[in-house]
């Protein structure tokens, strides 16, 4: 033994030294480097300088072909030919390299040649908590009957981490619950959850337990994973069906359509198999009303709408509904259903006008009633508010009242039933929807008259023009009053202005109409002794109390051709118009026998006298001029002419039915010796007369000429000054009771006229149906024709005063 122990340990020394020896020789060919770096680099990190740390010349690393040897696993790393670094290539799982290996080591062969060198580097790949925990599976279901005592312990699954150290999997939670607990075995390395009963099942309670069981790695920061656990609770049949809600309350639009769902009743039962089948039905001594409106399925418990939805008929609906079991026997329980029905604006506005009359008084103050106007809106909410409006430009306003939706009418402003006597008020009742929704009324009113109105005439003054000889008890004017107002407002009555005065006379004399305005005279009117007279009507309402105005009325009268002629000479001594004038034989043509003079006491055309020779003994001898009444011969007489000639003259006017006078005149032709004799008796007897005659003639004359210049000068200037704008105008002339041209001339609407007749009152015009001794005219204002007329006129008047004045020198 001794010796047998001793060649042992003389063989175990020689091995020593062989390794020694063999050792030696190797770290004279290549050196051994060890590197660690974590899994999940980056690639391109580097993993440390090769070359200086083996000492190699840097700059000869690509000339020597310096690289690493290809191999399994350094497909993860490359070197740098260039400064000798080995960096990596591609990344790095742990897991994938090594699995559960610890520690994981990649062995590198390095070569350089020239001379040839091989070098072995290791790099380590160091774990990172970079795998979660995992469970093979998502759910773990347990079925325990609720009969099963505390402290049973069911194993639950172990999850896996493919990281290793301190990176796997270190511990596990359970979701916090009443019933279970857990607890962990560690057998061996691994660690094994299992799930404790620690208080009894009541699957009454609840059938189903949902647990989470959690698995925490050691990693930093630590990472988990879970695993659902669902325990099922084994039961009998022992329970009602339980609806998921007591009420049930929902919402629904009205008009909603046929055929929606409305709501969806859960009733659950405990129990299982038929036990569990429920089955769904309305509750007793429901209104007909609901089954009309909705349907319920009998298995899944929805409710939808069968017929029309009206939020204004019925805004909610309550109910039951009964689920029941298809145990035997069955066991029902119920809930209450309510649906309520949401409003929406599918309703107008209604008005309803209540009037307090359909009338109202024209003198009605602001503020007074009119009508109570009352809007309603069936809808609810915004929809059912209602705004109140009136058509613009009326003077009525809205006035709400302390209620809501209730308004008066009353009126804004004074009201005026002449201007306007009705009023068409529209309302608009709006509300305040989504959109809005509007209704109009129409509100007529009528606008009651009072009397606030006198009766008005057309004109005021009035001018009447009135032909003279009018037939006493006739009608000579109709006057005639508007009043604005209504019925007996508007009643309006005539009566004279009967005062004191010199026109009362006259008035006397005239009668009006009450109800027609006629005015009658009594007695027949002359021209030649009244020519102007005015009085006053009185126009008086019915109303109370009653209105008036009155009128002037200035009358003219017109003159008739109801004068003949009257002849002044000559005039024998018994008073008959006849004459015998003598001449000398020897007189030349062109002689002035006489004149005949003749006055008409008319005027205008009705004074307008005209002589002609109605008869004569030879025609050759006598002429006789048709204005002047002038009778002169026409030749000289000769020895075979009769010495006496009788001459009768017809003197008319020129009236519409011309009046007429006849003169004779004698013509006795005498020689010349007894001419002048007589002639000469005649002059002395009269020499002193007619000196002083002749002197006032002359004095007359002068004046008459110097008026008549003076007068043209004023018509000239009257005539250009006077407005154009007038609607009666008219050219005075003076008074003349002799044969001469007298001339008005006026205006009235788009006619002008020229009047014959005497001198009237400044202001007159004509009224309709007075045209007697009235010319038309041509529409000229203020021409050359209408002076010329005027000034013709005035020439004719003065040239029959020089006449006149001339036959009174002669004689």
């Amino acid at each position: 033994m001794g010796a047998e122990g001793q060649s042992r340990g003389i063989r175990s020394w020689w091995v020593a030294l062989g390794l020694s020896v063999v050792l030696g020789c190797v770290q004279r060919i290549s050196a051994q480097i060890k590197y660690s770096i974590p899994e999940q680099v980056n690639v391109g990190s580097v993993v440390g300088n090769v070359a200086k740390d083996l000492g190699l010349d840097v700059s000869t690393l690509e000339e020597r072909q310096f690289r690493i040897v290809p191999g399994a696993d350094d497909v993860q790393f490359k070197v740098n030919p260039n400064n000798g670094a080995l960096y990596v290539h591609e990344t790095i799982d742990r897991e994938r390299l090594c699995e559960s290996i610890s520690p994981c080591m990649i062995n590198l062969k390095m070569v350089a040649e020239d001379p040839m060198e091989i070098h072995y580097v290791g790099v380590e790949i160091t774990d990172v908590n970079d795998n979660p925990p995992t469970f093979q599976e998502k759910e773990k279901i347990f079925e325990i009957y609720e009969s099963t005592p505390p402290g049973k312990r069911f194993q639950l699954p172990s999850a896996l981490d493919p990281d290793v150290a301190l990176n796997t999997v270190r511990g596990y939670k359970l979701t916090h619950n009443e019933h279970f607990s857990l607890q962990i075995r560690d057998r061996g390395e691994d660690k094994i959850p299992f799930l404790v009963l620690q208080k009894s099942l009541d699957r009454e309670k609840n059938k189903e337990h949902k647990l989470v069981l959690t698995a925490v790695d050691g990693g930093n920061p630590p990472r988990s994973g879970t695993v659902n656990v669902t325990i099922v609770v084994l039961d009998s049949n022992d329970n009602h069906p339980t609806f998921s809600q007591e009420v049930y309350s929902v919402t629904i639009p009205e008009n909603a359509k046929v055929g929606m769902s409305v709501v969806t009743l859960n009733a659950t039962d405990l129990d299982e198999g038929v036990n569990k089948d429920i089955e769904y039905i309305f509750g007793i001594e429901l209104d007909p009303k609901i089954y009309e409106t909705f349907s319920l399925d009998k298995v899944t418990g929805e409710i939808r709408i069968k017929g029309a939805i009206d939020f204004e008929e019925a805004d909610v609906f309550k109910f039951d509904v009964q689920a029941s079991d298809k145990g035997h026997p069955p066991m029902s329980s119920d809930c209450r259903v309510i649906i309520k029905v949401l409003d929406e604006n599918d309703n107008k506005p209604e008005i309803e006008v209540t009037s307090l009359s359909k009338q109202v008084s024209e003198n009605s103050k602001p503020g007074t009633v009119v009508s109570l106007i009352s809007v309603r809106d069936q809808d609810s909410g915004l929809n059912g508010k209602v705004i109140c409006s009136l058509s613009d430009n009326t003077p009525f306003n809205l006035k709400p009242s302390f209620q809501e939706n209730m308004y008066s009418l009353v009126v804004k402003q004074h009201l005026d039933r002449e201007s306007v006597s009705h009023y068409d008020i529209t309302l608009t009742a709006t509300d305040c929807g989504q959109p809005p929704l509007s209704t109009f009324k129409t509100l007529s009113i009528e606008v009651s008259d009072v009397n606030d109105n006198a009766p008005e005439f057309s004109h005021n003054p009035i001018q009447l023009y009135l032909t003279e000889n009018n037939i006493p008890g006739n009608s000579i004017f109709s006057i005639s009053a508007s009043d604005k107002d209504l019925d007996e407002n508007a009643a309006v009555k005539y009566h004279l202005v009967r005062e004191e005065g010199s026109q009362s006379k006259i008035t006397a004399f005239l009668n009006v109409n009450s109800e027609n305005g006629q005015i009658v005279a009594l007695k027949s009117f002359d021209f030649e002794s009244l020519k102007t007279f005015q009085f006053q009507v009185v126009a008086s309402d019915s109303g109370s109390p009653s209105l008036s105005s009155n009128v002037t009325v200035n009358v003219f009268i017109l003159d008739q051709n109801d004068n003949a002629p009257v002849i002044l000479y000559p005039v024998s001594s018994n008073g008959s118009a006849e004459g015998v004038e003598e001449i000398p034989r020897n007189v030349n043509a062109g002689h002035l026998v006489t004149k005949v003079r003749a006055y008409d006491a008319d005027i205008g055309y009705n004074g307008w006298l005209l002589f002609s020779l109605q008869e004569v003994s030879d025609h050759s001898l006598f002429g006789l001029d048709r204005y002047t009444g002038q009778i002169r011969t026409l030749r000289s007489f000769t020895e075979t002419d009769e010495a006496e000639h009788k001459l009768v003259i017809l003197v008319k006017d020129n009236g519409n039915v011309s009046l007429s006078a006849t003169a004779t005149v004698i013509v006795k032709l005498v020689e010349p010796k007894e001419a002048f004799a007589a002639s000469d008796v005649k002059s002395a007897a009269k020499d002193d007369e007619d000196t002083n005659v002749t002197f006032y003639l002359m004095i007359t004359l002068g004046s008459v000429s110097v008026l008549f210049i003076i007068s043209i000068i004023v018509l000239i200037a009257m005539q250009c000054s006077k407005s154009p704008d007038y609607t009666s105008k008219y050219l005075q002339e003076t008074n003349y009771d002799g044969t001469l041209c007298h001339s008005i001339q006026y205006r009235s609407g788009d006619k002008r006229y020229m009047l014959v007749g005497p001198r009237m009152s400044i202001g007159s015009t004509i009224v309709p149906g007075s045209h007697a001794n009235t010319l038309v005219l041509p529409d000229r204002r203020r021409t050359s024709e209408e002076v010329r007329f005027t000034l013709n006129s005035n020439i004719c008047r003065w040239r029959n005063v020089f006449q006149t004045s001339h036959f009174t020198l002669k004689k």
